[in-house]
């Protein structure tokens, strides 16, 4: 037994977006249930004091029957080993008539939901946990919604300085992206997000979820917020970016000082395969998939294959994807080529280089070859298609609805056209 847990009063886990159910293929969305067993054998095999979920244990209100099942079965097994669950509805499992399957996992006995809000006093209950020295542990949390509406929950909760006030050691459960911990890349801020202003003030750890990545961070009014990330990848860029999820564990010493450790979940290689396709046939492409695969050790591992830039010749039907990834060992091959695209204009002739050095000699090449009519442009044609390119590329973000994408993409656009005093009247 280490050190650090020799000094600890107690310990705890923190999950969050678990998503299961969320993939459509079968083998990962296997991966996702068997990620989080194996989270619950972990926090078995390590005797820990409670487990905090975070929001979007599922990825709908109305999961299968298997993923409930599965899901059911691990809880069980957490219970039987005398460790409670609590657990906040995320924006994914909770739906608009404000039912959600955890309702049905907490009848059961299975875990406890620490969101509960009366809807007539404004208030905010409190769940305690005794601990085996019967020190009690004061929970609660604010639910995920869709659009971040929980802001208005939050916004009007009547007994907050009470709350605060608690003298046992607090923990508020969230599910909504902070603007202070978000990112400063990948357009990040640009997603909408809340004040750290908006959490109650005092409690000893606020536990989130909703924004797919690893943060935490600490202020005189909030000792410590913290994101895990999810448990599994929830999609293609997820797999790209962070091979595979994970949680934490939290040990609280004698002061109250908590010490995070983010735990891995890993059960299969992720192998990221990036192909450039400017200036290639489709048939070059091709090849250099072949090979490429050929090279690496996949086998039992999850590649991901993404193939961007203009074809030389041919069509991006034209690679038979399906030929080509046959009779692999690979675990699960994903392929994403929605930047793939076929030259339209006549032969350019270019150096080779970077996609950035292609793609500038491209538009130096075409630049004025369209006139669209009835529409002056004044600003710089070259600037102006390079902004253009910039925009449309952008991908969708994790937690972004469709509705915040577009309207992203259409404010970028208003921007470059300088089209403002139009869409003002």
């Amino acid at each position: 037994m280490n050190e650090q847990l020799d000094s600890s009063k107690f310990r705890f886990a923190h999950l969050a977006d678990c998503h299961i159910g969320g993939w459509k293929e079968d083998k990962l969305k296997e991966l996702s249930i068997k990620s989080f067993e194996k989270a619950i054998n972990k926090i078995i095999d390590e005797k820990l004091d409670f487990l905090l979920i975070s929001g979007d244990l599922f990825n709908t209100a109305i999961p299968s029957v298997d993923a409930l099942k599965q899901v059911a079965l691990s809880l069980r097994r957490l219970k039987e080993n005398n460790i409670q669950t609590y657990i906040i509805p995320g924006s994914h499992d909770f739906s608009p008539s404000g039912k959600t399957m955890l309702d049905v996992l907490e009848n059961a006995g299975l875990c406890i939901n620490v969101y509960k809000y009366n809807e007539i006093t404004k208030k905010l209950e409190i769940t305690y946990h005794q601990l085996p020295n019967q020190e009690k542990i004061a929970l609660t949390g604010i639910c995920g919604l869709s659009g971040g509406l929980e802001k208005l929950l939050y916004e009007e909760i009547s007994n907050k300085q009470e709350i605060e006030n608690l003298p046992n050691f607090k923990i508020f459960l969230f599910h909504t992206l902070l603007t202070e911990l978000k990112p400063t890349t990948n357009d990040w801020e640009k997603v909408p997000s809340e004040p750290l202003s908006l959490l109650p003030q005092n409690f000893n750890y606020y536990p989130g979820g909703h924004p797919h990545f690893i943060h935490q961070k600490s202020t005189p009014e909030r000792p410590l917020i913290a994101y895990p990330g999810p448990l599994f990848p929830n999609n293609f860029k997820e797999l790209e970016e962070l091979k595979q999820g994970g949680f934490y564990i939290c040990d609280v010493d004698p002061n109250n000082k908590i010490t995070l450790t983010h735990t891995p979940i890993k059960l299969k290689e992720t192998i990221s395969l990036n192909i450039n396709a400017n200036e290639k046939t489709s048939e070059q492409v091709a090849e250099e998939i072949k090979e490429n695969l050929n090279q690496l050790s996949i086998e039992n591992c999850i590649v991901t294959l993404r193939v961007a830039g203009t074809l030389k010749a041919g069509k991006a039907s034209d690679i038979s994807f399906k030929k080509i990834l046959e009779n692999n060992k690979a675990y699960i091959i994903l392929k994403n080529t929605s930047k793939l695209k076929t030259k339209q204009f006549s032969e350019i002739k270019i150096k080779e280089g970077t996609i950035e050095e292609v793609e500038d000699s491209i538009i130096k090449e075409h630049i004025g070859q369209i006139e669209i009519p009835d529409i002056q442009l004044n600003e710089n044609q070259e600037l102006l298609t390079t902004q253009l390119m910039t925009s449309l590329n952008k991908e969708k973000l994790e937690g972004e609805k469709n509705i915040d994408f577009e309207n992203r993409i259409k404010q970028d656009l208003i921007e470059i056209f300088n089209l403002r005093d139009v869409f003002e009247e």
